[in-house]
C-alpha cells in the first residue's frame, strides 16, 4: 500500500510540472485585437493664434471685431474625412481651444477662424463660403499621432483675406442713403484645404447703409473683404452712392486696384463732390506699404 501511495504521489507532481500548450491563437482573435489596436486615440487640446488677441478668456478678436465661427477638419494622409467640428459660440469657455481625440497615425487637419456672415461649409467641394466675407484666417496643421505624442498644441493661422478700405473726403450730402462697392471680380469663399480664392462673383454690388450720423461728415468709410492669394492680383472697382428713391448722388472708378492677401488697399477721395480724385495706400498694419491713383 505505501508503494502504490508513493507512486500516485510522482505522477501528479509530473502533472503538475506539464507544460500546458494552448495552440495558436484563431484569425478571430487576430481581428479583434487589430480592431483594438486601430482605434487607440489620445485627447488633444488645439490652442488657436493669428493675427488676433483676445479679448476675454473666451473670445477671439481681429482689429477690434470679435470672431465667431471655429471649424477643425481632421484628414488622414490618404484624404478621407475622419471628423470635423465646428464652434458657433464665441462665449463657450472652449471657443478657439478646440479638443479632438485623434487615432494612432497620419492627420492633416485644417484650423478656420472667421467672422464671415452665413457660412456654408461644404465637404464635397473642400469649401468655405459665405454671404458676406469679413476677417477669416486659417492653417493647414499635419501631426503623426503616437502614444508618446504631447497633446497640446498652439496653431498660429494665417489671415487669407484683403480689404479694400474707402474714405470719403468729402461731406455725406443730406438725402445719402447707401454706398454700392461693385469690384469686377470678388472672391466669396476659399478651398479649405488649400486656403486658396474660390466662388469668384463677378460685377456683384455690395450695399452699405449710410447712417444718419454720418450726413454732414467728412472721412466717412466703407470696407469690404475678399478671399485673396498671397501673390497680387488686380480688378477694377465701381463706387457710387444713392439716395432713398435710388437716385446716383456720385460715382468713382477704381482701375486695376491691386490686392493680395493680409493687406489693405485703401482709398481716400471725394465721392459726392465733383472733381479731384482719390489716392491710394496700402495699410502698413496687416503688410508693406505700396501708393497708387485711380
Amino acid at each position: 500500500m505505501k508503494r502504490l501511495l508513493t507512486m500516485a504521489a510522482v505522477l501528479v507532481a509530473l502533472t503538475a510540472c506539464q507544460k500546458v500548450e494552448l495552440g495558436e491563437p484563431s484569425g478571430e482573435n487576430e481581428q479583434s485585437e487589430q480592431a483594438s489596436e486601430s482605434v487607440k486615440t489620445k485627447k488633444f487640446t488645439f490652442t488657436m493664434k493669428g493675427e488676433w488677441k483676445p479679448v476675454t478668456r473666451a473670445y477671439l478678436s481681429a482689429d477690434g471685431k470679435d470672431l465667431t465661427d471655429v471649424w477643425v477638419l481632421d484628414y488622414d494622409a490618404d484624404g478621407n474625412l475622419l471628423q470635423q467640428l465646428h464652434q458657433a459660440d464665441n462665449t463657450a469657455e472652449d471657443f478657439g481651444r478646440p479638443v479632438m481625440q485623434l487615432a494612432y497615425g497620419v492627420h492633416r487637419i485644417y484650423f478656420v477662424a472667421s467672422r464671415g456672415v452665413n457660412p456654408v461649409l461644404s465637404t464635397d467641394t473642400h469649401t468655405l463660403t459665405f454671404d458676406n466675407v469679413r476677417d477669416t484666417f486659417w492653417k493647414r496643421y499635419d501631426v503623426t499621432v503616437v502614444a508618446t505624442s504631447n497633446g497640446n498644441r498652439a496653431v498660429t493661422l494665417d489671415r487669407i483675406v484683403t480689404k479694400l478700405r474707402l474714405t470719403f473726403t468729402d461731406a455725406v450730402p443730406a438725402d445719402a442713403a447707401s454706398i454700392i462697392i461693385t469690384p469686377h471680380t470678388w472672391y466669396y469663399g476659399f478651398d479649405y484645404t488649400t486656403g486658396l480664392p474660390a466662388n469668384a462673383q463677378t460685377d456683384k454690388p455690395s450695399t452699405i447703409s449710410i447712417p444718419s450720423t454720418s450726413i454732414g461728415q467728412t472721412g466717412v468709410q466703407a470696407s469690404l473683404f475678399s478671399f485673396s492669394t498671397a501673390d497680387e492680383w488686380t480688378t477694377d472697382v465701381a463706387i457710387s452712392s444713392q439716395s432713398a428713391t435710388g437716385s446716383v448722388l456720385g460715382s468713382a472708378t477704381i482701375v486695376s486696384a491691386p490686392f493680395r492677401a493680409n493687406r489693405v488697399s485703401d482709398y481716400a477721395g471725394p465721392l459726392f463732390s465733383s472733381g479731384g480724385s482719390m489716392t491710394l495706400s496700402l495699410n502698413g498694419e496687416w503688410a508693406d506699404s505700396y501708393a497708387g491713383t485711380w
